[in-house]
């Protein structure tokens, strides 16, 4: 008799699949406590990686045109609908959801990233602006990337949240490090292998698994970590992130969902690429 292969997730980093720099692993539950896989435990030095790889590709990832940028987002949108019915498998294995609730939290997701992607290219018309100014100027307000951006997800849903925080993060123009679900973190790394196989250039997403907790000290006072997105609702974390980022001042923006529904319209809001771009006004003399 034949024995199945047994999948063997891996951390996303710098567009490559690696074990946890530690070497442990926790295992992927169901809801019944069956062991589905076992997943990385990522370390503080796998953060530190993450952070390196998400800087080397902060700057090409900023520079690209916004409506390149938004034509890679639908790219990660349209092979996320592809691989629908393998994401509907885990997400009801890992949840226990639905066949038919599994199936509209990824049709959610793939909405999201096409909503997103909509507005890499509309982001400076609506949220710029030309200043008056008493000078012969002209005077420009324009959104830019802050930079590199954590992000924490929730534990459920187990995909939707995810996309949801990532998706305005990137069509800022940021990169990203994604810290998932304690609880359900195998629909993430499926995820992770999605979009590491679309457009998105290595380093842009790096995908991070384990105890939530034991990276986010480390998140919050990494120097090279321009701002963090906390989809968790969970407070003692909130709390410890902000008290970290008070040493060295970057961003943090806590971004739920009313009453938990993920696919409110809320969750739609374009404002939420505001929480991760700097406003930078440009002179320029009129006539040259």
């Amino acid at each position: 008799m034949r024995l199945p292969i047994q999948r063997t997730p891996k951390l996303l980093i710098a567009g490559k699949f690696v074990r946890s720099e530690g070497g442990h692993v926790l295992p992927a539950l169901s809801p019944k406590g069956t062991v589905l896989a076992n997943v990385p435990r990522a370390t503080r030095k796998d953060l530190r990686d993450a952070v390196t790889a998400a800087r080397g590709a902060a700057h090409s990832w900023g520079s690209v045109t916004a409506y390149l940028r938004g034509q890679i987002l639908y790219r990660a949108a349209e092979m996320l609908e592809h691989r629908a019915s393998e994401m509907v498998e885990e997400i009801t294995a890992s949840t226990g959801a639905t066949p038919a609730a599994a199936r509209r939290e990824v049709a959610a997701c793939c909405d999201r990233l096409v909503y997103f992607a909509g507005w890499t290219d509309k982001l400076s018309q609506v949220f710029g602006s030309v200043n008056p100014v008493a000078s012969p100027h002209f005077n420009f307000t324009l959104p830019e990337p802050t930079g590199v951006v954590a992000i924490f997800a929730p534990d459920s849903p187990s995909l939707l949240p995810l996309v949801s925080l990532l998706a305005p993060v990137l069509a800022g123009g940021n990169t990203a490090i994604l810290v998932a679900s304690d609880k359900s973190p195998l629909p993430a790394l499926t995820l992770g292998e999605i979009l590491a196989t679309s457009d998105i250039p290595a380093g842009v997403v790096n995908l991070l698994t384990g105890k939530r907790l034991e990276v986010s000290d480390a998140t919050a006072k990494h120097l090279d970590i321009n701002a963090i997105v906390d989809g968790t609702g969970d407070h003692a974390l909130g709390a410890a992130l902000q008290s970290g980022t008070a040493l060295n001042l970057k961003r943090y923006a806590a971004h739920t969902a009313p009453k938990g529904d993920w696919t409110n319209p809320a969750c739609d809001n374009p404002r939420w690429i505001l929480d991760t771009v700097e406003f930078k006004t440009a002179w320029h003399p009129i006539g040259v």
